[in-house]
């Protein structure tokens, strides 16, 4: 199976439209235990020769240079302020719409990635152990690519209401949450917003819901 790492000029253009998959786990996976923000990432995948980086500490950082720290470091560490829109509907769906008392997990993904495919087939068929946590599936691509992803790889999730799919029409994930190095990319927030845990490519189903659920 072809892996695909997202290559630096997609990331400094914020377009994703591209499909890319993994048939293994990248090593990006990351705990809010850990100190050091770059132990075990591997940059050998990413081409930073278009990142700038600015050595003064003062100056603001502009969209671009914090991609390039998105890329190459930890997920932001807490839900950010954002805008998608529901695929079904057009309507908005903002970080204040998220239920609370709940955790929640982003699955940034393509609609045309075989592994994204395999997970979202996965989480329906084990539904009933996912119920109590929000789950949006968030995409960059066109919308009528996206509206028929549950109904044809995961049927189980269709109007279940901690499940949602999203449509990013700004390229915010990229922008303020991560850029991941593969699909599909999952990250795992606590009930307080905060990042638990995430990691780029296939996983084992029983590691996810796991990682959702513990």
């Amino acid at each position: 199976m072809k892996k695909m790492i997202i290559p630096a000029y997609l990331i400094v253009s914020v377009s994703l439209g591209l499909s890319s998959c993994s048939n293994t786990p990248s090593n990006t996976e990351k705990t809010k235990t850990e100190a050091d923000a770059h132990q075990g990432h591997d940059h050998s995948g990413h081409d930073h020769s278009a990142h700038e980086h600015n050595t003064n500490s003062a100056a603001p950082q502009t969209p671009e240079s914090n991609m390039s720290n998105l890329a190459q470091g930890d997920p932001i560490a807490q839900i950010p302020a954002f805008t998608f829109y529901k695929v079904k509907s057009g309507i908005s769906f903002t970080n204040s719409d998220i239920p609370t008392g709940k955790k929640t997990v982003f699955i940034l993904f393509d609609p045309g990635c075989s592994h994204c495919r395999t997970e979202a087939a996965a989480l329906g068929k084990n539904y009933d152990r996912i119920k109590g946590v929000n789950i949006y599936f968030v995409s960059m691509n066109d919308p009528a690519l996206m509206a028929s992803f549950l109904e044809t790889f995961a049927k189980e999730l269709v109007g279940k209401p901690n499940v949602e799919v999203l449509y990013d029409r700004n390229q915010e994930f990229i922008q303020k949450f991560h850029v991941p190095g593969q699909f599909p990319a999952n990250y795992v927030y606590g009930k307080d917003n905060k990042l638990q845990t995430h990691w780029d490519g296939d996983k084992n189903i029983n590691e996810i819901i796991a990682a959702y659920t513990k």
